[in-house]
């Protein structure tokens, strides 16, 4: 991968923090903090590595995307949008009334969900299924979910972990958003999920570790996925809770509450212009 698409990668990324904060900030509500840890992810998922057509959102072979940790929302509704799923400036409509931008993705009301979630801890199980159902019907396309910090320490997650082991489900990718932090403060002292890594590889994964913010290294850690056979695959990437927003960072008080009209101004001028 060259410097110059790392560069436009990287600026897409920007891209989606800007939408991130300025919907959650019209919307006066939202979950800011953990929509910008995971917007390294979601961009090179959706401008990157997924096969996915907006003018045809079920096509069969797609790859699909859950986003377990639904909270997230904002940042996956800001790719959609940058994908061609639907108008951007419908962005501006999130959590008002009538509008299919809700607080929680809803399969029912947008092109692009596959899964509503918002419950912790389903994610992954749903992700098995739309994974195993691959292989029944003998298409060829992945499943990347994405889970968070304090959702893992629900038990339903390594349920669906040893499920994914136990049937081989070679064309599962999770990712872990571990940012450390979840809405009641510190995951260690909360309920600390050390040794992740050492936990996901007696559970049968394969696992890749990176830094959920370099692109380079995201890229790389989906492409490897791509060659393992034989058992799922987790990447888990380091991540700071509210990335690319100064005050943001590592402040629990920004997991679920919006920016107001001055921290938005500031919020905007950090991440800088981009070329949407």
């Amino acid at each position: 991968m060259n410097t110059e698409k790392i560069k436009e990668f990287e600026k897409k990324a920007k891209v989606i923090r800007k939408h991130i904060v300025e919907m959650i900030g019209c919307a006066a509500s939202g979950h800011p903090g953990g929509s910008l840890s995971a917007a390294d992810i979601i961009t090179i998922l959706y401008f990157y590595k997924m096969k996915y057509d907006p003018k045809n959102p079920a096509m069969p072979d797609r790859d699909r995307f859950v986003l377990s940790k639904g909270h997230a929302a904002p940042g996956l509704y800001a790719a959609l949008a940058e994908a061609g799923f639907f108008p951007k400036s419908y962005l501006k409509t999130l959590r008002q009334i009538g509008s299919s931008l809700q607080g929680h993705p809803d399969m029912l009301s947008l092109p692009g969900i596959e899964m509503s979630t918002g419950s912790l801890g389903q994610g992954l199980s749903a992700a098995n299924g739309m994974a195993l159902a691959a292989r029944l019907d003998g298409l060829k396309y992945k499943v990347y979910c994405l889970i968070g910090d304090g959702e893992s320490q629900s038990g339903q997650i390594w349920e669906a972990a040893m499920t994914a082991s136990h049937f081989k489900i070679d064309n599962l990718i999770a990712i872990l958003d571990h940012n450390k932090l979840q809405i009641d403060g510190s995951l260690n002292e909360i309920k600390a999920l050390h040794p992740v890594v050492d936990k996901w590889k007696s559970f049968g994964w394969n696992v890749i570790e990176i830094d959920g913010h370099n692109i380079s290294s995201i890229i790389k850690a989906f492409d490897q996925a791509d060659h393992t056979n034989g058992k799922p695959t987790i990447i888990i990437a380091d991540t700071v809770k509210g990335k690319g927003v100064s005050f943001m960072e590592g402040n629990i008080a920004f997991h679920g509450k919006a920016p107001n009209k001055d921290e938005l101004s500031k919020a905007l001028s950090e991440i800088g212009h981009c070329n949407e």
